[in-house]
């Protein structure tokens, strides 16, 4: 069940964190993995410690918000499974703060990656999946993207609930064609850059689970939705998120 042997996936932003958590359980399940992140090194990284648990993985650097360099990178291969990852405000730091003290330039890049870079993989691989019969299309969402939140995010949740209904466009779509196209609404994440484990704690006790949620935990959503066993799910939205309520 939820054998992945002979796909090739595509799993963005995935050179550390929660990608590369998704990245390794493809791999588990038997596809050849290809860890995409800004970062050469960080996406070698990934991809070696695949290698190192058996599996077959290449680290491979590009900006999803170049729309001509994805074409380029991603035209020529055949991918089966695209996991569009890549996210937060991409190559910036996205710093929180009410949209009324936003200048346009501080929502520009979480829109860019989160929604123009989930599009530029999409056209790069789906004439290639519609052509061959197969195809898994996987947003990682956020919860961000289903509800509103005074947190100082609106241009990312924006952003992430514009991904979620592009996807749904994608499945209807492209759905007699073999592809389908899913979003999964991740709810609150371990992160590399907090090492405050007052602050860690603190968000752990508002979930449910009592924890914040981690690669090991989207990484078997992930596989089931590229699996063949999900090939009548589509157009849908998966709540990840330890019990929290989201609508």
């Amino acid at each position: 069940m939820f054998d992945l042997t002979g796909r090739l996936a595509l799993v963005t932003g995935a050179g550390q964190g929660i990608g590369a958590g998704v990245a390794k359980h493809l791999a588990s399940q038997g596809a050849k993995v290809v860890v995409n992140d800004i970062v050469l090194d960080r996406a070698e990284s990934t991809a070696e410690a695949i290698r190192s648990a058996d599996g077959s993985a290449e680290g491979l650097a590009f900006d999803v918000t170049d729309r001509e360099q994805v074409r380029d990178v991603l035209g020529p291969r055949d991918f089966d499974i695209v996991i569009n990852n890549a996210g937060n405000a991409g190559a910036h730091r996205m710093e929180p703060r009410p949209f009324r003290e936003m200048s346009p330039d501080q929502w520009a890049s979480p829109i860019d990656v989160n929604l123009h870079g989930v599009m530029n993989t999409t056209h790069a691989v789906l004439p290639g999946m519609c052509e061959r019969g197969f195809g898994r299309l996987i947003t990682i969402s956020s919860g961000a993207g289903v509800v509103g939140l005074g947190i100082g995010v609106a241009p990312y949740g924006a952003a992430k609930g514009g991904a979620i209904s592009f996807m749904r466009h994608m499945a209807i779509e492209n759905a007699s064609l073999g592809v389908t196209a899913n979003s999964v609404a991740l709810g609150l994440m371990e992160m590399t850059e907090i090492h405050d484990e007052a602050l860690v704690a603190k968000l752990a006790s508002t979930v449910p689970c009592r924890r914040l949620g981690n690669g090991d935990d989207l990484g078997p959503a992930v596989v089931w939705l590229a699996s063949n066993e999900a090939s009548w799910v589509t157009g849908q939205t998966i709540q990840v998120n330890g019990g929290s309520v989201t609508s």
